[in-house]
C-alpha cells in the first residue's frame, strides 16, 4: 500500500510540473493515456531515484557540501533528465526539453510531492506506528 501511494503522490507531481513547465511535455491521446503515462514515468523515476541517485550523490559530495546543498538541485534534474531519456528509449511520451526545464520541474516535483506526501500521509511515520 505505502509503494502504491508512493507511485500515486510521485504521479501527481509529475502532472503538476508538465502543467506548469512549458519545457516539459506529455503527449497522449486522452485522459486514460495521460494517467498511465504519468504512473509509468513515476515509475521510472523512483527507480531512477533509488539506484543512480545515491551513486551520482556520493560521488558528488564534494560539490554538494561546498555548495551547502544547491548541488542537490543539479543531481535532481539530471534524475528528472535521465527519466526522460529512459522513458524516449521505451516509447513514452514524456519529455524534458532541456536542463533548465528539468531544475524547474525537479523543483516542483519535490514540493509538490512532499505537501502531497505529507497530506496523504505516505511518509514514514506510518512505518514506525506498526
Amino acid at each position: 500500500m505505502q509503494f502504491l501511494m508512493r507511485l500515486i503522490v510521485t504521479a501527481l507531481a509529475t502532472a503538476a510540473a508538465v502543467w506548469l513547465v512549458p519545457g516539459i511535455s506529455l503527449t497522449a491521446s486522452d485522459t486514460t493515456d495521460k494517467v498511465v503515462t504519468l504512473l509509468i514515468v513515476a515509475l521510472i523515476f523512483g527507480a531512477v531515484n533509488a539506484v543512480i541517485k545515491p551513486i551520482v550523490s556520493v560521488m558528488s559530495t564534494c560539490l554538494i557540501v561546498l555548495t551547502l546543498g544547491l548541488f542537490m538541485l543539479v543531481v535532481n534534474a539530471l534524475m528528472l533528465m535521465l527519466t526522460s531519456w529512459i522513458g524516449t528509449q521505451f516509447g513514452i511520451g514524456f519529455h524534458v526539453d532541456g536542463f533548465w526545464s528539468a531544475l524547474f520541474g525537479s523543483i516542483i516535483i519535490s514540493v509538490v510531492g512532499a505537501i502531497l506526501g505529507g497530506l496523504l500521509g505516505s511518509g514514514k511515520k506510518q512505518d514506525s506506528q506498526r
